[in-house]
């Protein structure tokens, strides 16, 4: 899936949330910034405690993120095959990243991590993120 921003095709991610879709991209812009759209279902719709997004956006300088709380017949489902890499510009940008990231789960402990290259941090969405500098 790719996007036009900035007058350059750009590369995006999808993903599928299962319920908390809104609260996820929320959450993402508090860490990079940018517009945030949400389309919602126009109704209740069962098994979902909230109005399900239909179609969740947020556009940043940084990243593009689009997402749904509609899945697929099988459901979710977590894997540990797939990781979202990002660029830091410097050690310091992606301290601050990882803070950002984890928000109030401070599970994240890696001694020395500005020692390796790419660190892996995987947020309270359990979407896997590997930082690289």
């Amino acid at each position: 899936m790719s996007a036009h921003h900035n007058d350059k095709l750009t590369s995006s991610i999808f993903i599928t949330f299962s319920g908390n879709c809104k609260k996820a991209l929320t959450f993402y812009h508090t860490c990079f910034g940018g517009i945030l759209r949400f389309e919602t279902f126009g109704k209740d719709l069962k098994g979902y405690s909230e109005m399900p997004v239909i179609s969740g956006s947020l556009i940043s300088d940084r990243i593009i993120i689009h997402g749904s709380d509609l899945v697929y017949n099988e459901g979710r489902k977590v894997g540990n095959y797939i990781s979202i890499f990002l660029p830091c510009k410097d050690m310091s940008d992606r301290k601050e990243l990882i803070e950002k990231l984890e928000g109030n789960n401070k599970n994240f402990f890696l001694k020395n991590y500005d020692e390796h290259q790419l660190v892996e941090i995987t947020d309270a969405f359990d979407v896997k993120w590997l930082l690289g500098v």
